[in-house]
């Protein structure tokens, strides 16, 4: 996690330093604006990835003399072949319609097929107990 606090918060100085250049040079404050927010959006993955990264051990990817088969196991269960990952894109996509045109009956639908596409992505495997006789 040290490298990613790395370079979140070397991004953020770089925003930063942007924006501090671009507000002098081009005088105008929305970009000066977007820079500094950009930096700070920046700052707080950052800072968030350098306290995760003081409370847990090192990881292979934080130490110099770590070797390619430690970090070799199990990363996690990536479902092979599910729609709800495309099923979740469509619903995102149909609720930035409603919000970019501003219809309101669009953004519920919208809000609605999302709610049901995150449902549909979290309990996929999801199996219920068997019934008692």
């Amino acid at each position: 996690m040290k490298m990613e606090a790395l370079v979140f918060n070397g991004l953020a100085l770089f925003l930063v330093g942007s924006a501090v250049v671009y507000g002098i040079w081009a005088e105008e404050p929305i970009g000066t604006t977007a820079l500094a927010l950009s930096g700070g959006l920046c700052l707080i993955v950052g800072g968030f990835f350098w306290f995760v990264s003081r409370r847990i051990d090192l990881r292979p990817e934080d130490r110099q003399d770590a070797e390619i088969a430690e970090g070799a196991g199990d990363l996690g269960f990536f479902s092979p072949g599910s729609y709800w990952p495309v099923t979740l894109a469509a619903a995102a996509a149909l609720a930035g319609a409603g919000l970019a045109f501003y219809y309101v009956w669009l953004i519920v639908i919208g809000f609605a097929a999302v709610m049901f596409a995150v449902g549909g992505l979290l309990f996929e495997y999801y199996h219920s107990p068997p019934a008692h006789d």
